[in-house]
């Protein structure tokens, strides 16, 4: 009961800080926003549902990824990911409160983006080229994300596409939780 309480105070710990801060939510809205309006125009009057909700899926992978590079920025600039590294909990138990957190901001988005963005997140943190590496490691590992989505959402048949949805959010989140730990112990 103790991992799903640590779990529980650090999605709490993320949201709050969020809440107060309020820097990347304001971003992440603006950005989606003007992204759709933007697509709006450009896009001509005859445009097929494919290419609208192709244009929509990637405007939410995109905000995702404005959110996710600044997911873990308070725990670098403060040094606070050592700390919660040395705590005596689980360290996978770091990893799942902050997907909850991305996840419960993402809202629309989907669990996997949540799950590997995360580690990513984490991964990219340690880097000197955090802004290009999260990116870079990120959007290969979407693709399955927007083709489920975008087939979800326009196919006759949705459930093949949910199906792949399921099943990369299962496989890379038992994944992404399972090596959190040696990612941030390097």
């Amino acid at each position: 009961m103790t991992y799903l309480a640590d779990v529980g105070a650090l999605a709490r710990k993320d949201l709050l800080l969020e809440l107060r801060a309020r820097d990347t939510l304001p971003a992440m809205l603006l950005f989606v926003v003007s992204t759709l309006v933007v697509f709006h125009f450009v896009l001509p009057a005859e445009a097929t549902d494919l290419a609208a909700t192709g244009l929509l899926w990637v405007a939410l992978l995109f905000t995702a990824l404005l959110g996710l590079s600044r997911s873990f920025a308070a725990e670098r600039e403060q040094g606070v990911i050592d700390g919660l590294v040395l705590a005596p909990s689980d360290r996978s138990a770091i990893w799942l409160g902050k997907t909850l957190s991305i996840l419960a901001f993402l809202g629309l988005a989907d669990l996997g983006i949540a799950a590997v963005g995360t580690l990513l997140a984490a991964m990219a943190t340690a880097s000197r080229a955090r802004e290009l590496l999260l990116p870079l490691l990120f959007l290969p590992l979407a693709i399955p994300i927007v083709v489920g989505g975008v087939g979800a959402s326009v196919s006759g048949e949705p459930g093949r596409y949910l199906g792949l949805l399921g099943l990369y959010d299962v496989l890379f989140a038992i994944i992404c939780w399972a090596s959190f730990e040696y990612v941030v112990t390097e």
